[in-house]
């Protein structure tokens, strides 16, 4: 409906101008007709015999124009003689008699003026006419000057059927395109409108279709490869899409694996308990150093499943919003706490440190407990009384030990969820403090690889952008 309310408007406005434009093209080609009629003068002695038999002054009672009495005044459609009393002389081979008026009449009265005037009027039959009336110009004979005839005007006609029929057609022409392409646009605008919102129809089927079933496996065609606003659209639908299918194939996995992790800390501690329980009930005690021992086992783990339990909260937060406001870290803060941590938990082994300035946009406690976690790690895997070095120069952290190192097709799972070396599965860890490190240098703008060190061990680099100095807007 908008598309064929702009059309009609427009096309009124175009068939209205164009008819308009067309009238005063035909009318000036009447008036240059009636002009170019009226160029040769009337000869003197012409007009006198005219005059000679026209009434001198209008009869109140009788008609105020007459007959030329043969004289040819005028080859034209209408010609006739006015005085400015408003008598009128009818030329002999006139068609009608124009109707005189008052303007007609100035035009005589005034005829010293020069001065003509183009109308519309009608003859005394009815007729519509197009009128010239223009002072009266004679010649007193061949070679003399023409004057103007005091009080006197010449009034040229011609019929205006014509045109008025012309102009008719025109309008009714114009009246039915107009007709014609309002429809057709109207037609046009719907098959557009409705090709157009097709693909936007498809898109509110595939919302409510996953709003319905969840089925995130759905996806919107782009049937062109245009940057049009329903393409772009349907692409970013499909990216949401297979972003969420991810977010959730990952979220499965990780409950998978979560519960395969805690499934045996849960089955070992039910066995303990069991035990312990079975013991009581039969009134048969364990050994002291057995029962020690379960003991022993049943409070490693429950650390091992606290720490566990630790590291998948840490991870889905950081799946999630950032819990800690990002502010300007000192690096060389961070990575002193933890090396004090490092070293109680590894009191037999000798770590160096080398630390030097450096300031980067972080959460404080995310990044120290990845800092943690990489040093936990060259501890778990150093030899009794084995070196640990730690360095920290312009943004890039080392961290390397001296333990048997990582095997070359280990390198790329080695910051996979749960995933553990072979190697290690008899020792502690959930297989997730790799995982935490990963993400939280990468949230930090940073990145971290392990490799394998020259002589022996492991190295980890951790490389974070930032600064030797404080900004000035961190105090």
């Amino acid at each position: 409906m908008l598309v064929a309310a702009a059309v009609a408007f427009a096309v009124a406005a175009v068939s209205v101008t164009c008819w308009f434009i067309v009238q005063g093209k035909l009318y000036d080609q009447l008036d240059a007709d009636l002009k170019k009629s009226t160029q040769r003068p009337l000869q003197i002695n012409d007009v006198m015999g005219v005059l000679s038999v026209c009434p001198q002054k209008p009869d109140e009672t009788a008609d105020s124009t007459s007959d030329s009495g043969g004289l040819r005044l005028r080859d034209s459609y209408y010609t006739q003689l006015i005085k400015a009393d408003g008598s009128s002389c009818v030329s002999s081979d006139s068609p009608g008699t124009l109707k005189t008026t008052s303007d007609d009449k100035a035009v005589a009265k005034n005829a010293a003026s020069g001065r003509g005037i183009y109308h519309n009027g009608v003859d005394t039959s009815g007729n519509d006419v197009r009128v010239l009336t223009i002072p009266l110009v004679v010649s007193q004979g061949l070679g003399s000057q023409p004057r103007i005839y005091p009080e006197m005007a010449l009034m040229s006609a011609v019929p205006l059927k014509n045109t008025q029929k012309t102009l008719n057609d025109l309008a009714l022409l114009l009246l039915l395109v107009s007709g014609v392409g309002v429809l057709g646009a109207g037609a046009a605008g719907l098959a557009v409108a409705r090709a157009g919102l097709r693909p936007v129809d498809k898109l509110t089927e595939a919302v409510e279709h996953v709003a319905r079933t969840e089925d995130l496996s759905i996806r919107i065609p782009v049937e062109n490869e245009t940057d049009d606003e329903i393409a772009r659209l349907s692409r970013s639908f499909n990216s949401m899409t297979t972003s969420l299918a991810n977010s959730r194939e990952l979220q499965q996995q990780l409950i998978a694996d979560a519960g395969h992790e805690l499934r045996t800390p849960l089955t070992s501690l039910r066995t303990n308990i069991e035990l312990l329980t079975r013991s009581e009930e039969t009134g048969r005690p364990l050994p002291p150093a057995d029962r020690k021992a379960l003991l022993a086992s049943v409070k490693a783990q429950m650390t091992e499943l606290a720490s566990l339990i630790g590291d998948l909260q840490e991870l889905s937060r950081s799946e999630g919003q950032r819990g800690e406001r990002v502010q300007v870290v000192a690096l060389q803060d961070t990575v002193e706490a933890a090396l004090s941590r490092a070293r109680l938990r590894g009191p037999e082994l000798k770590i160096t440190a080398d630390v030097q300035p450096w300031f980067v946009r972080a959460e404080p406690s995310a990044l120290e407990r990845a800092i943690v976690n990489i040093l936990d790690n060259a501890v778990k895997f150093s030899p009794e009384g084995g070196t640990i070095d730690v360095a920290l120069e312009r943004g890039v952290l080392t961290v390397r030990d001296h333990g048997p190192g990582i095997p070359e097709d280990e390198l790329p799972h080695v910051f996979d969820r749960f995933w553990r070396s072979p190697s290690a599965r008899a020792l502690p860890g959930s297989g997730l403090g790799l995982s935490i490190v990963a993400r939280t240098v990468q949230q930090a703008g940073g990145d971290v690889t392990l490799a394998r060190a020259t002589g022996g061990g492991t190295v980890a680099t951790v490389r974070l952008p930032g600064a030797p100095t404080a900004p000035p807007d961190s105090a």
